[in-house]
This record gives C-alpha cells, structure tokens and sequence, in this order.
C-alpha cells in the first residue's frame, strides 16, 4: 500500500508530466485560460490515462509473450487513439458545452505525448497491473493539478494592471508564468523515492 502512495505521489508532485517533464504542454497552454476548460480537460486526461494503463499493461503482456513487444508504441497509440474517441462521443453526447469549450484541444489528446508517455513509464518502470493503473490516475491528477493551478493565475490575470513592457505581454507572459509554476515544482524533488 504505501508503495501505491509513493508512485500516486510522486506523479502528481515530483515527477509532473506537464511541469516537471514537460509532456503534455500543447493543451496544457491552450486550454488552461478558463478553470472550466482546465478541468473539463484535466477530467478527460485522468479518464483517458487511467483507461490506457486498463487496457495497454495486458496489450504490452501479450506482446511480451509474442516476442513483438518492440510493437508497443504503434499499438498504444492506437489504443489511445481508439480511447479518446470514445470520450469525444461522450462529451459530445452528454456534456456538449464542455465539448465545444474544449474544441480541438480534445482529439490533441490523442497525439498528446503524456498519455503515451504514461503507458511506457509505466512498462520501463516494470509495475505490475496495479502499480501501473495506480500511475496512470497519478499522472492524469497531476496533469489536472497543473491545469487548474495555471488557468487559476490566468483567469486572474494577475498582469494586466502591473505595468509590463510590451515585449513581455501575450505569449511571453504566458510562457514565463508557466515557467516560474514550473520551477515551483522543482521543489518537491526528492520528497518521495
């Protein structure tokens, strides 16, 4: 048991798919100027991450078996593919204002390198069935927690008032508001081993 807290903590603060190693970053900026569309995504990232471990830990066994494991990235990506749109038909179905604030950022997840990322970690790091779903929630929460933290300050807009040069203002700003929340992740390395 505490080795599931170890990995579920360790994905959502020291080792951040989006802050700390910078996967994921395309939604992560394109989405996160509304907590709404933060979260709405940051959701559908946890759903989606935690369904790929479900589905590609078994996958990558059989490859395993079948001595064609050098296959796993052609057949995550296709399994990641198949997932988000089963939760793009969802959303669209169920919660269509979600769907259309999300709008292309939602079938990015399919090429987003964090889902992908997630599922090979969770093979190069030898977990076992649970471990491995156990990271996937732990990543997509720290994807959600880096979403929701920086459309916070976004939403704010926190700079509008400060007197900013010109050359800092736009997608400057937004880049080293990112940057600056990024270093504030650095501090928890080392926290968990």
């Amino acid at each position: 048991m505490t080795q599931l807290i170890v990995i579920l903590m360790t994905m959502i603060l020291v080792n951040n798919f989006v802050l700390v190693q910078f996967l994921g970053v395309c939604s992560f900026l394109g989405v996160s100027n509304k907590m709404e569309s933060a979260v709405g995504m940051g959701s559908a990232v946890i759903f989606v991450m935690v369904l790929a471990e479900i589905v590609t830990w078994p996958i990558y066994q059989i490859l395993e078996k079948l001595d064609i494991a050098y296959l796993q990235t052609v057949v995550f990506i296709l399994v990641i593919a198949a997932l988000v749109q089963f939760v793009e038909m969802v959303m669209k179905k169920y919660i269509p204002a979600l769907y259309k604030a999300l709008g292309i950022y939602l079938p990015l997840i399919t090429t987003n390198c964090a889902v992908l990322g997630v599922t090979i970690l969770s093979i190069s790091s030898n977990y076992n069935y649970i471990q491995s779903i156990v990271n996937g929630l732990g990543a997509g929460i720290g994807f959600l927690l880096a979403m929701v933290l920086f459309s916070g300050i976004r939403e704010e807009k926190l700079w509008d008032n400060t007197g900013i040069p010109a050359a800092f203002q736009g997608p400057a700003l937004t880049l080293i508001s990112a940057t600056i929340l990024s270093l504030s992740f650095m501090g928890f390395s080392g926290l968990f081993s």
